[in-house]
């Protein structure tokens, strides 16, 4: 084994428990991770499902779009801690450590992947509460899980390009777009009941493939083609956004 390949291990390590600690240490962050689902989740299916007709339970219908929603909410949140990290000087000070660069965007991504699997285990925790019952078998939950993991990924990934791109107070605007968006999808009602002009916009957006892959596979239903358009969408993102990355964090590092 490489110095260089402890040095990347040993650092990423490093970067990841700094930020548990941070997680753990930010009582707000901490409660608004975990109560702020099961918040979402509770009011959709306690205060709205009885008016929802989607030909299912409702809580059957709504939680892979909860899941998703507070998945892309909690990745953004990455955005802002990157920008605090650029511009506190907190970068500049890792420069001085014997580590590989890029650990610190490594450290970010996996503690944002860390904290949205916690996130989502609560929503799938008080769903089942509330009633929810998947019908999916074990190679079903696999896919759902899977189909999750390379969206949280890829999301997390741009929003360290955001962090890298924009102020702390400009990135905190970027998680208004993850909650805004799965609204005008398939997440909280059937696209046949939105208007004909927003149609278009919730059947072909990012989304919709990730939410419907995830639902189908929860209920046994497995639909090849949202997995392929699912994995279409988001690892193109991810790689490019991940590549985009790394080059701005290449080149702050030079000046």
């Amino acid at each position: 084994m490489t110095t260089t390949t402890l040095n990347v291990r040993s650092g990423t390590a490093v970067m990841v428990g700094r930020e548990l600690r941070r997680t753990v240490r930010s009582i707000d962050g901490l409660v608004l991770s975990i109560v702020l689902p099961a918040m979402i989740l509770l009011s959709f299916v306690v205060i709205f499902g009885g008016a929802m007709n989607t030909g299912t339970e409702y809580v059957d219908y709504v939680v892979p779009a909860v899941i998703v929603l507070c998945a892309g909410y909690g990745a953004a949140n990455t955005a802002v801690s990157v920008a605090t990290d650029m511009t506190t000087g907190t970068i500049g000070r890792f420069r001085t450590l014997p580590t590989y660069g890029s650990a610190v965007l490594v450290g970010h991504v996996i503690t944002s992947v860390l904290r949205n699997l916690a996130s989502s285990a609560v929503v799938v925790g008080v769903s089942f509460a509330l009633g929810f019952r998947p019908s999916g078998n074990v190679a079903g939950w696999l896919t759902a899980v899977g189909i999750l993991l390379v969206f949280v990924v890829a999301m997390t990934w741009i929003a360290c390009l955001l962090g890298l791109l924009l102020s702390p107070e400009a990135a905190s605007g970027s998680t208004f777009l993850m909650i805004f968006l799965p609204y005008i999808s398939s997440g909280f009602v059937p696209v046949n009941t939105l208007p004909e002009w927003i149609r278009g916009i919730a059947e072909h957006q990012p989304l919709t493939p990730v939410i419907e892959a995830v639902r189908s596979n929860l209920m046994g239903n497995t639909a090849y083609d949202d997995v392929w358009l699912a994995l279409a969408w988001w690892i193109p993102l991810g790689v490019a956004a991940h590549a985009g990355a790394a080059v701005l964090f290449q080149r702050t590092r030079k000046r």
